[in-house]
């Protein structure tokens, strides 16, 4: 059964934007500074997309309230004042986000970033015109709970089955179905196709340029 969608929420890190290894480097920074056993590269891939509470509390177990606080800390002074790692869109994101906007398609962020991280990227890229609002971790709850996708369905006035989550992990398609909404997986981020496809995604895209046309084969 065809589906016609009025609103497109997508996660930023690994589906927008490949800033996989500026989040590890800064992960990395901050655990070297608390001299804390430094996660390794698949560790961190695998929280990409939590919220940093969530996220440390998975990378360093047993870690108490002070220690999680701290590495939040780091962690940011690192990613927004210190690391370099290039940190770019994926080839055709800009291009897809206005030529979905021109569609009169409703766009919108839910992402396990920061306030900071996301108006600091938003800004960068240039494309915060393009969103009618956004969502952050440190604003609502984490990944896979559905209040971030609730919240931004509420403020548009959108319900759940006009609703199309895109993103590149398990927590973006287990917040969609969460919600009420439907999921779309990517797979060039940072979890597999097969471990995506585990969550029932309505499909799974191996290329962010496949968007459009996937959303022409699903209108009504």
């Amino acid at each position: 059964m065809s589906r016609s969608f009025k609103l497109l929420v997508f996660d930023w890190d690994g589906t927008l934007m490949d800033s996989e290894a500026r989040i590890i480097a800064c992960v990395k920074g901050a655990a070297v500074d608390l001299d804390l056993g430094v996660p390794n590269n698949e560790s961190i891939r695998n929280i990409i997309g939590l919220g940093l509470t969530e996220a440390v509390t998975a990378l360093f177990p047993g870690a108490d309230d002070v220690l999680v606080s701290r590495v939040i800390d780091r962690y940011r002074h690192y990613f927004l004042d210190v690391d370099k790692t290039p940190s770019e869109l994926f080839p055709g994101a800009m291009e897809i986000l206005e030529q979905l906007q021109k569609q009169n398609y409703m766009m919108a962020v839910a992402t396990g970033k920061g306030r900071q991280g996301l108006d600091k990227v938003l800004d960068e890229t240039g494309l915060g015109w393009l969103f009618l609002t956004t969502r952050c971790a440190d604003e609502t709850l984490s990944k896979p709970d559905p209040q971030m996708l609730l919240q931004i369905m509420d403020e548009l006035s959108v319900n759940g089955n006009e609703t199309l989550m895109i993103g590149d992990t398990v927590y973006d398609m287990q917040m969609a179905r969460n919600a009420g909404a439907y999921g779309l997986a990517v797979s060039y981020g940072v979890h597999e196709a097969d471990r995506l496809m585990q969550h029932t995604p309505l499909g799974c895209l191996d290329d962010i340029w496949e968007l459009t046309g996937w959303l022409a084969s699903n209108r009504l």
